[in-house]
């Protein structure tokens, strides 16, 4: 029998969608609101590394985020642009 090949190009995920918002009110469990250019709010977290690096967030600051494009309605914030 011959084996199958898998591509893993097809298997990867799909890229995130970056996107700048501004943070509008700060949640428990270091969760954001997050405003975006088009008026959409967002619920966002801290990526890993921010954590890690003890970067403070809160509400006016502007963002970088990741957006999963299955669902839009969250994201991850991987910058603090000030």
């Amino acid at each position: 029998m011959p084996q199958q090949q898998v591509n893993l190009k097809s298997m990867a995920a799909e890229q995130p969608i970056e996107t700048e918002g501004k943070i509008i009110s700060v949640l428990a469990g270091t969760m954001f609101r997050v405003e975006l250019a088009n008026k959409h709010l967002v619920l966002a977290h801290i990526s890993g590394r921010m954590r890690k690096r003890f970067i403070r967030l809160t509400t006016g600051d502007r963002v970088k985020l990741e957006m999963s494009p299955y669902d839009l309605d969250k994201a991850r914030i991987v910058y603090r642009l000030g």
